[in-house]
Protein backbone atom coordinates (compact mmCIF):
# COMPACT_ATOMS: atom_id res chain seq x y z
CA UNK A 1 0.00 0.00 0.00
CA UNK A 2 1.82 3.51 -0.93
CA UNK A 3 1.64 6.27 1.10
CA UNK A 4 -1.22 8.22 -0.66
CA UNK A 5 -3.48 4.95 -0.34
CA UNK A 6 -2.87 4.92 3.41
CA UNK A 7 -3.61 8.73 3.39
CA UNK A 8 -6.61 8.13 1.58
CA UNK A 9 -8.03 4.75 4.06
CA UNK A 10 -6.95 6.72 7.28
CA UNK A 11 -9.62 9.97 6.42
CA UNK A 12 -12.10 8.24 4.41
CA UNK A 13 -13.98 6.46 7.25
CA UNK A 14 -14.25 10.22 9.12
CA UNK A 15 -17.54 11.75 8.27
CA UNK A 16 -16.50 15.26 7.66
CA UNK A 17 -19.76 16.53 8.67
CA UNK A 18 -19.74 15.44 12.09
CA UNK A 19 -17.99 17.93 14.51
CA UNK A 20 -16.40 16.09 17.38
CA UNK A 21 -16.37 19.11 19.55
CA UNK A 22 -20.25 19.65 18.94
CA UNK A 23 -20.19 15.83 19.38
CA UNK A 24 -18.72 16.44 23.05
CA UNK A 25 -21.09 19.36 23.78
CA UNK A 26 -24.00 17.38 23.53
CA UNK A 27 -22.91 14.73 25.29
CA UNK A 28 -21.94 17.23 28.27
CA UNK A 29 -25.56 19.07 27.63
CA UNK A 30 -26.96 15.57 27.95
CA UNK A 31 -25.50 15.27 31.66
CA UNK A 32 -26.02 18.53 32.59
CA UNK A 33 -29.87 18.84 31.83
CA UNK A 34 -30.22 15.56 34.17
CA UNK A 35 -28.03 17.39 37.14
CA UNK A 36 -29.74 21.01 36.63
CA UNK A 37 -26.99 22.58 36.19
CA UNK A 38 -27.50 26.51 36.15
CA UNK A 39 -26.64 28.68 33.42
CA UNK A 40 -23.40 30.00 35.78
CA UNK A 41 -22.24 26.62 36.80
CA UNK A 42 -22.28 25.25 32.56
CA UNK A 43 -20.10 28.58 31.83
CA UNK A 44 -17.81 27.58 34.39
CA UNK A 45 -16.74 24.38 33.09
CA UNK A 46 -17.85 23.74 29.58
CA UNK A 47 -15.85 26.39 27.21
CA UNK A 48 -12.07 25.79 27.15
CA UNK A 49 -10.16 28.14 28.64
CA UNK A 50 -7.54 28.68 26.61
CA UNK A 51 -6.65 27.66 22.95
CA UNK A 52 -3.15 27.82 21.17
CA UNK A 53 -1.83 28.42 17.78
CA UNK A 54 1.39 27.82 16.80
CA UNK A 55 3.42 27.97 13.41
CA UNK A 56 6.51 25.84 14.04
CA UNK A 57 9.38 26.77 10.90
CA UNK A 58 11.52 23.82 11.00
CA UNK A 59 14.60 23.26 9.05
CA UNK A 60 14.43 20.34 6.81
CA UNK A 61 17.21 17.93 5.78
CA UNK A 62 17.37 19.26 2.18
CA UNK A 63 17.75 23.00 4.25
CA UNK A 64 14.92 23.97 2.99
CA UNK A 65 12.05 25.52 5.97
CA UNK A 66 9.14 24.24 6.49
CA UNK A 67 6.36 25.71 8.43
CA UNK A 68 4.31 23.00 10.32
CA UNK A 69 0.88 23.90 12.03
CA UNK A 70 0.82 23.50 15.91
CA UNK A 71 -2.37 23.03 18.43
CA UNK A 72 -2.29 22.96 22.01
CA UNK A 73 -5.74 23.17 23.75
CA UNK A 74 -6.13 23.94 28.10
CA UNK A 75 -10.20 22.52 28.60
CA UNK A 76 -10.30 23.17 31.93
CA UNK A 77 -7.30 22.97 35.03
CA UNK A 78 -9.91 23.57 38.33
CA UNK A 79 -9.29 19.95 39.75
CA UNK A 80 -5.39 20.00 38.55
CA UNK A 81 -2.62 20.84 35.79
CA UNK A 82 -4.14 20.09 32.36
CA UNK A 83 -3.02 16.70 31.59
CA UNK A 84 -3.43 15.37 27.40
CA UNK A 85 -1.65 14.09 24.78
CA UNK A 86 0.04 15.54 21.68
CA UNK A 87 -1.08 13.94 18.50
CA UNK A 88 1.34 14.32 15.10
CA UNK A 89 -1.03 13.59 12.08
CA UNK A 90 -2.00 14.95 8.90
CA UNK A 91 -5.54 15.08 10.01
CA UNK A 92 -5.39 17.25 13.30
CA UNK A 93 -7.37 20.17 13.22
CA UNK A 94 -8.54 22.78 16.07
CA UNK A 95 -12.01 20.99 16.46
CA UNK A 96 -10.64 17.65 16.85
CA UNK A 97 -7.84 19.45 19.37
CA UNK A 98 -10.58 21.42 21.47
CA UNK A 99 -12.89 17.80 21.83
CA UNK A 100 -10.06 15.94 22.97
CA UNK A 101 -9.11 18.39 25.22
CA UNK A 102 -12.72 18.81 26.18
CA UNK A 103 -13.03 14.59 26.87
CA UNK A 104 -9.79 14.67 29.17
CA UNK A 105 -11.53 17.15 31.56
CA UNK A 106 -14.19 14.95 32.23
CA UNK A 107 -12.07 11.50 31.35
CA UNK A 108 -9.68 12.65 34.42
CA UNK A 109 -12.76 13.64 36.78
CA UNK A 110 -14.58 10.02 36.32
CA UNK A 111 -11.44 7.88 36.59
CA UNK A 112 -10.47 10.46 40.13
CA UNK A 113 -7.02 11.54 38.91
CA UNK A 114 -6.44 15.16 39.92
CA UNK A 115 -5.60 16.49 36.50
CA UNK A 116 -7.79 19.14 34.42
CA UNK A 117 -8.45 18.32 30.63
CA UNK A 118 -5.87 19.80 27.66
CA UNK A 119 -4.81 18.10 24.32
CA UNK A 120 -2.03 19.20 21.43
CA UNK A 121 -1.60 18.20 17.65
CA UNK A 122 0.23 18.99 14.80
CA UNK A 123 -0.40 18.90 10.96
CA UNK A 124 2.13 16.36 9.72
CA UNK A 125 2.66 13.00 8.43
CA UNK A 126 5.48 11.75 10.75
CA UNK A 127 5.75 8.61 8.35
CA UNK A 128 7.62 10.81 5.62
CA UNK A 129 9.71 13.08 7.85
CA UNK A 130 13.40 11.91 9.09
CA UNK A 131 13.94 10.89 12.59
CA UNK A 132 16.17 14.44 12.50
CA UNK A 133 13.18 16.78 11.01
CA UNK A 134 10.55 14.96 13.98
CA UNK A 135 12.89 15.59 16.36
CA UNK A 136 13.34 19.40 15.30
CA UNK A 137 9.77 19.43 14.96
CA UNK A 138 9.13 18.25 18.38
CA UNK A 139 11.23 20.43 20.09
CA UNK A 140 10.28 23.54 18.03
CA UNK A 141 6.41 22.49 19.24
CA UNK A 142 7.42 22.26 23.59
CA UNK A 143 9.87 25.64 22.91
CA UNK A 144 6.66 27.48 21.25
CA UNK A 145 4.57 27.04 23.88
CA UNK A 146 7.41 26.35 26.86
CA UNK A 147 5.16 28.79 29.49
CA UNK A 148 2.17 27.09 29.03
CA UNK A 149 3.91 23.50 30.00
CA UNK A 150 5.46 22.44 33.56
CA UNK A 151 4.35 19.60 36.38
CA UNK A 152 1.57 21.84 37.57
CA UNK A 153 0.62 23.71 34.72
CA UNK A 154 0.25 21.55 31.99
CA UNK A 155 1.61 17.54 31.56
CA UNK A 156 1.66 16.34 28.03
CA UNK A 157 1.56 12.41 26.80
CA UNK A 158 2.30 10.61 23.69
CA UNK A 159 -0.80 10.21 21.17
CA UNK A 160 -1.33 9.16 17.58
CA UNK A 161 1.35 9.97 15.67
CA UNK A 162 4.49 9.96 18.65
CA UNK A 163 5.76 7.80 20.98
CA UNK A 164 8.43 7.56 24.02
CA UNK A 165 11.37 8.89 21.84
CA UNK A 166 9.45 12.50 21.40
CA UNK A 167 8.20 12.53 24.79
CA UNK A 168 12.00 12.40 26.11
CA UNK A 169 12.90 15.18 23.56
CA UNK A 170 9.91 17.17 25.05
CA UNK A 171 11.34 16.84 28.33
CA UNK A 172 14.90 17.70 27.55
CA UNK A 173 13.69 20.64 25.70
CA UNK A 174 11.70 21.96 28.62
CA UNK A 175 14.74 21.04 31.08
CA UNK A 176 17.22 22.70 29.13
CA UNK A 177 14.96 25.93 29.45
CA UNK A 178 14.66 25.74 32.82
CA UNK A 179 18.23 23.75 33.45
CA UNK A 180 16.91 22.03 35.88
CA UNK A 181 16.32 18.22 35.41
CA UNK A 182 12.19 17.98 35.25
CA UNK A 183 10.61 14.59 34.25
CA UNK A 184 7.09 15.12 35.28
CA UNK A 185 6.57 17.82 32.63
CA UNK A 186 5.66 15.05 30.42
CA UNK A 187 4.26 11.27 30.76
CA UNK A 188 4.91 8.49 28.69
CA UNK A 189 8.32 8.42 28.78
CA UNK A 190 11.02 5.50 28.48
CA UNK A 191 11.61 3.59 31.97
CA UNK A 192 15.08 5.06 31.94
CA UNK A 193 13.88 9.06 32.03
CA UNK A 194 11.20 8.51 34.70
CA UNK A 195 8.75 6.39 32.42
CA UNK A 196 6.80 4.04 34.40
CA UNK A 197 6.16 0.23 34.38
CA UNK A 198 3.07 -0.60 33.08
CA UNK A 199 2.20 2.60 30.71
CA UNK A 200 2.68 0.89 27.32
CA UNK A 201 -0.36 -0.92 28.12
CA UNK A 202 -1.71 1.02 30.41
CA UNK A 203 -5.02 2.05 28.17
CA UNK A 204 -5.39 -1.74 27.48
CA UNK A 205 -5.31 -2.75 30.05
CA UNK A 206 -7.79 -0.09 31.63
CA UNK A 207 -10.52 -1.21 28.71
CA UNK A 208 -9.72 -5.35 29.87
CA UNK A 209 -10.79 -4.09 33.45
CA UNK A 210 -13.88 -2.45 32.68
CA UNK A 211 -15.15 -5.13 30.13
CA UNK A 212 -14.24 -7.53 33.11
CA UNK A 213 -16.62 -5.47 34.86
CA UNK A 214 -19.25 -5.15 32.15
CA UNK A 215 -19.35 -8.54 31.96
CA UNK A 216 -20.12 -9.39 35.34
CA UNK A 217 -22.78 -6.94 35.26
CA UNK A 218 -24.42 -8.29 31.84
CA UNK A 219 -23.65 -11.73 32.94
CA UNK A 220 -21.79 -12.08 29.76
CA UNK A 221 -18.59 -14.96 30.24
CA UNK A 222 -15.80 -13.80 28.58
CA UNK A 223 -14.10 -16.97 28.39
CA UNK A 224 -16.98 -18.11 25.76
CA UNK A 225 -17.18 -14.71 24.09
CA UNK A 226 -16.23 -13.44 20.90
CA UNK A 227 -14.48 -10.04 20.36
CA UNK A 228 -14.12 -7.92 17.34
CA UNK A 229 -11.03 -4.96 17.68
CA UNK A 230 -11.09 -2.27 15.01
CA UNK A 231 -7.54 -0.80 15.20
CA UNK A 232 -4.49 -2.35 15.52
CA UNK A 233 -2.35 0.38 16.95
CA UNK A 234 -1.34 0.75 20.72
CA UNK A 235 -4.79 0.66 22.01
CA UNK A 236 -6.16 -1.93 19.83
CA UNK A 237 -3.44 -4.57 19.49
CA UNK A 238 -3.21 -4.57 23.52
CA UNK A 239 -6.95 -5.14 24.09
CA UNK A 240 -6.45 -8.15 21.45
CA UNK A 241 -4.01 -9.71 23.15
CA UNK A 242 -5.24 -8.88 26.68
CA UNK A 243 -8.85 -10.22 25.56
CA UNK A 244 -6.99 -13.32 24.13
CA UNK A 245 -5.07 -14.09 27.02
CA UNK A 246 -8.11 -14.00 29.30
CA UNK A 247 -9.85 -16.77 26.87
CA UNK A 248 -11.93 -14.43 24.50
CA UNK A 249 -12.21 -15.56 21.00
CA UNK A 250 -10.87 -12.49 19.20
CA UNK A 251 -12.56 -13.12 16.06
CA UNK A 252 -11.68 -9.67 13.89
CA UNK A 253 -9.02 -7.08 13.73
CA UNK A 254 -8.27 -4.51 11.25
CA UNK A 255 -5.97 -0.93 10.89
CA UNK A 256 -5.85 1.41 7.93
CA UNK A 257 -5.01 -1.64 5.50
CA UNK A 258 -7.95 -3.43 5.90
CA UNK A 259 -10.08 -6.13 8.10
CA UNK A 260 -9.28 -9.46 8.84
CA UNK A 261 -11.37 -12.08 9.95
CA UNK A 262 -11.34 -15.80 11.27
CA UNK A 263 -14.60 -16.97 13.33
CA UNK A 264 -13.28 -19.95 14.46
CA UNK A 265 -10.62 -17.28 16.54
CA UNK A 266 -7.32 -15.60 15.37
CA UNK A 267 -4.35 -16.46 16.89
CA UNK A 268 -3.30 -13.04 18.14
CA UNK A 269 -0.04 -14.01 19.69
CA UNK A 270 0.84 -15.00 16.15
CA UNK A 271 -0.03 -11.43 14.91
CA UNK A 272 2.06 -9.92 17.00
CA UNK A 273 4.97 -12.25 15.81
CA UNK A 274 3.76 -10.87 12.61
CA UNK A 275 4.23 -7.46 13.14
CA UNK A 276 7.28 -7.25 13.93
CA UNK A 277 9.49 -5.07 12.18
CA UNK A 278 6.04 -3.90 10.13
CA UNK A 279 3.67 -1.14 11.02
CA UNK A 280 0.51 -2.57 8.99
CA UNK A 281 -1.34 -5.53 8.89
CA UNK A 282 -1.39 -5.96 5.62
CA UNK A 283 -0.87 -9.24 4.23
CA UNK A 284 -1.03 -11.12 7.85
CA UNK A 285 -3.98 -12.76 5.79
CA UNK A 286 -2.02 -14.57 3.96
CA UNK A 287 0.75 -15.76 6.54
CA UNK A 288 -1.99 -16.52 8.94
CA UNK A 289 -5.34 -17.75 6.65
CA UNK A 290 -7.31 -15.18 7.82
CA UNK A 291 -10.24 -13.72 5.57
CA UNK A 292 -10.18 -10.10 4.32
CA UNK A 293 -13.24 -8.38 4.70
CA UNK A 294 -14.23 -5.98 1.36
CA UNK A 295 -14.93 -3.22 3.69
CA UNK A 296 -13.50 -2.70 6.34
CA UNK A 297 -16.20 -0.99 8.06
CA UNK A 298 -18.22 -4.50 8.04
CA UNK A 299 -16.28 -5.25 11.15
CA UNK A 300 -18.08 -2.81 13.08
CA UNK A 301 -21.78 -5.18 12.02
CA UNK A 302 -20.42 -8.30 13.09
CA UNK A 303 -22.82 -10.38 15.38
CA UNK A 304 -20.25 -10.31 18.33
CA UNK A 305 -20.24 -10.16 22.04
CA UNK A 306 -18.10 -7.39 22.11
CA UNK A 307 -16.58 -4.57 20.04
CA UNK A 308 -14.04 -2.77 20.75
CA UNK A 309 -13.45 0.54 18.52
CA UNK A 310 -10.01 1.61 19.00
CA UNK A 311 -9.36 3.67 15.78
CA UNK A 312 -10.66 6.86 15.60
CA UNK A 313 -13.78 9.08 16.61
CA UNK A 314 -17.30 9.25 14.39
CA UNK A 315 -16.62 5.28 13.84
CA UNK A 316 -20.23 4.50 14.75
CA UNK A 317 -22.81 7.01 13.21
CA UNK A 318 -26.66 7.75 12.13
CA UNK A 319 -25.91 5.65 9.18
CA UNK A 320 -24.39 2.34 10.31
CA UNK A 321 -26.01 1.74 14.04
CA UNK A 322 -29.00 0.76 13.21
CA UNK A 323 -26.64 -2.71 11.84
CA UNK A 324 -24.18 -2.88 14.99
CA UNK A 325 -24.96 -6.39 16.45
CA UNK A 326 -22.35 -6.64 19.36
CA UNK A 327 -24.01 -6.77 22.89
CA UNK A 328 -21.58 -4.63 24.44
CA UNK A 329 -19.49 -1.44 22.78
CA UNK A 330 -16.20 -0.67 25.00
CA UNK A 331 -14.92 2.19 23.44
CA UNK A 332 -11.39 2.33 22.78
CA UNK A 333 -10.59 5.10 20.78
CA UNK A 334 -12.05 8.62 21.95
CA UNK A 335 -15.42 9.69 20.73
CA UNK A 336 -16.04 6.79 18.38
CA UNK A 337 -19.56 7.17 18.49
CA UNK A 338 -21.92 10.13 17.53
CA UNK A 339 -24.31 11.56 19.54
CA UNK A 340 -27.05 10.68 16.98
CA UNK A 341 -25.76 7.29 17.21
CA UNK A 342 -25.88 6.43 21.05
CA UNK A 343 -30.06 6.77 20.50
CA UNK A 344 -29.86 4.18 18.39
CA UNK A 345 -27.78 2.08 20.30
CA UNK A 346 -29.33 2.62 23.13
CA UNK A 347 -33.08 1.70 22.07
CA UNK A 348 -31.29 -1.66 20.47
CA UNK A 349 -30.26 -2.18 24.24
CA UNK A 350 -26.28 -2.57 23.39
CA UNK A 351 -24.76 -1.52 26.44
CA UNK A 352 -21.69 1.44 25.63
CA UNK A 353 -18.64 1.91 28.08
CA UNK A 354 -17.99 5.28 27.20
CA UNK A 355 -14.62 5.80 26.19
CA UNK A 356 -14.55 8.77 28.84
CA UNK A 357 -14.50 5.68 31.62
CA UNK A 358 -13.43 3.27 29.22
CA UNK A 359 -10.31 4.35 27.71
CA UNK A 360 -8.96 6.05 30.98
CA UNK A 361 -6.57 3.50 31.95
CA UNK A 362 -3.76 5.82 29.99
CA UNK A 363 -4.02 8.83 31.91
CA UNK A 364 -4.71 6.90 34.84
CA UNK A 365 -0.58 4.93 34.99
CA UNK A 366 0.48 8.44 33.45
CA UNK A 367 -1.10 10.10 36.58
CA UNK A 368 1.07 7.13 38.72
CA UNK A 369 4.14 8.38 36.43
CA UNK A 370 3.66 12.07 37.29
CA UNK A 371 3.74 10.88 41.15
CA UNK A 372 6.67 8.99 41.21
CA UNK A 373 8.22 11.61 39.23
CA UNK A 374 7.67 14.00 41.39
CA UNK A 375 8.69 11.60 44.40
CA UNK A 376 11.97 10.75 42.56
CA UNK A 377 10.56 7.20 43.82
CA UNK A 378 9.39 4.37 41.13
CA UNK A 379 7.43 1.28 42.11
CA UNK A 380 6.91 -2.15 40.38
CA UNK A 381 4.72 -3.53 38.06
CA UNK A 382 3.05 -5.28 40.46
CA UNK A 383 1.93 -2.22 42.38
CA UNK A 384 1.09 -0.27 39.15
CA UNK A 385 -1.37 -2.93 38.12
CA UNK A 386 -2.93 -2.78 41.59
CA UNK A 387 -3.69 0.96 41.45
CA UNK A 388 -5.16 0.52 37.93
CA UNK A 389 -7.78 -2.02 38.72
CA UNK A 390 -8.44 -0.21 42.06
CA UNK A 391 -9.12 2.76 40.48
CA UNK A 392 -10.44 1.96 37.00
CA UNK A 393 -12.95 -1.03 39.24
CA UNK A 394 -13.87 2.35 41.19
CA UNK A 395 -14.46 4.30 38.42
CA UNK A 396 -16.87 1.67 36.77
CA UNK A 397 -18.68 1.22 39.83
CA UNK A 398 -19.44 4.74 40.25
CA UNK A 399 -20.90 5.01 36.78
CA UNK A 400 -23.01 2.08 36.96
CA UNK A 401 -24.57 3.42 40.49
CA UNK A 402 -25.24 6.52 38.69
CA UNK A 403 -26.32 5.04 35.65
CA UNK A 404 -29.01 2.50 37.63
CA UNK A 405 -29.68 5.53 39.89
CA UNK A 406 -30.52 8.24 37.21
CA UNK A 407 -31.75 5.57 34.57
CA UNK A 408 -29.43 7.28 32.06
CA UNK A 409 -26.94 5.71 29.76
CA UNK A 410 -23.82 4.72 30.64
CA UNK A 411 -22.08 7.53 28.81
CA UNK A 412 -24.85 10.05 30.49
CA UNK A 413 -24.04 8.41 33.66
CA UNK A 414 -20.02 9.07 33.45
CA UNK A 415 -20.19 13.18 32.36
CA UNK A 416 -22.97 13.06 35.41
CA UNK A 417 -20.29 11.81 37.52
CA UNK A 418 -17.56 13.56 35.73
CA UNK A 419 -19.18 16.95 35.66
CA UNK A 420 -20.29 16.79 39.65
CA UNK A 421 -16.39 16.42 40.67
CA UNK A 422 -15.54 19.26 38.30
CA UNK A 423 -18.04 21.46 39.57
CA UNK A 424 -18.21 20.89 43.27
CA UNK A 425 -14.37 22.00 42.84
CA UNK A 426 -15.20 25.04 40.72
CA UNK A 427 -17.37 26.15 43.40
CA UNK A 428 -15.34 25.53 46.31
CA UNK A 429 -12.40 27.14 44.56
CA UNK A 430 -14.92 30.44 43.35
CA UNK A 431 -13.50 33.27 41.37
CA UNK A 432 -10.62 35.36 41.38
CA UNK A 433 -11.42 38.42 40.50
Amino acid sequence: MTEKELDAVTTQNIDPSISAFENALKQFDAAAKVLNLTPDQIAVIKAPRRVMEVQLPVRMDDGSIHVFTGYRVQHNTTRGPAKGGVRFHQGVNLDEVKALAFWMTYKCAVVNVPFGGGKGGVICDPSKISKGELERLARRYFAEMVDMFGPDRDVPAPDVGTNPQIMSWFMDTYSMHYREYLPAVVTGKPLELGGSEGRTEATAQGIVHTIREAASHLKIDLKRSTVAVQGFGNVGSYSAKILHNEGCKVVAISDVSGAYYNEGGIDIPAVFNYMKGRRLLEGVDKGLKLQKMKNAMELLELPVDILVPAALENQITSKNAGRIKAKMIAEGANGPVTFDADKILDEKRIFTIPDILCNSGGVTVSYLEWVQNRMGYYWSNERIQEDLSRLMKDAFKAVLDTSLQYKVSMRVAAFVVAIQRVTRVAEMRGLYA
